[in-house]
């Protein structure tokens, strides 16, 4: 495991508190299930309506949890003043998301001052046993001086 240099001892709370915010991770029953420096785990449940056309969870999901897992991993190395924004992300589908759960871990590969390169690797758990599904590999950029709750940059907002 990588020795990060932790800029904000609140992270996990600021990570955490950021994540409540996004309405689509709400929308898809998401949970934030673990989060260390470098690194944070998402959940989702399945559900029919996340599904596609053969009963899988949508290829959309299993993409959305893993930016969301790279971008949290990287978010937790940031300063307390600092937020972060996806730059880029590949996505490589390997096997069907047929499953109970998925579960996205995101790590940090290399943080940088502007860009840190992340990693999520995304699994289905079926019948209890997790199978790779997916893997993403991203770039967030850190918006240096930018809170990422709209109400603290625009205070007509209400979120």
């Amino acid at each position: 495991m990588t020795n990060f240099t932790i800029r904000n001892e609140d992270y996990a709370e600021r990570v955490r508190r950021s994540f409540a915010r996004q309405g689509f991770m709400g929308f898809l029953g998401a949970s934030l299930t673990d989060v260390a420096p470098g690194r944070v785990e998402i959940t989702v449940p399945f559900d029919a309506q996340l599904a596609q056309q053969h009963g899988y969870f949508h290829g959309g999901v299993v993409g959305t949890i893993a930016d969301n897992a790279g971008g949290y991993s990287s978010f937790t190395l940031m300063a307390p003043s600092d937020s972060v924004l996806t730059v880029e992300y590949k996505l490589n589908l390997m096997a069907p998301s047929d499953g109970e759960t998925l579960i996205a871990r995101g790590t940090v590969i290399r943080p940088g001052r502007r860009l840190t390169v992340s990693r999520a690797d995304v699994f289905v758990v079926r019948n209890g046993v997790e199978n790779l599904c997916a893997t993403m590999l991203g770039t967030f950029m850190t918006l240096e001086n930018t809170s990422d709750d709209p109400a603290r940059r625009n205070p007509s907002i209400r979120g």
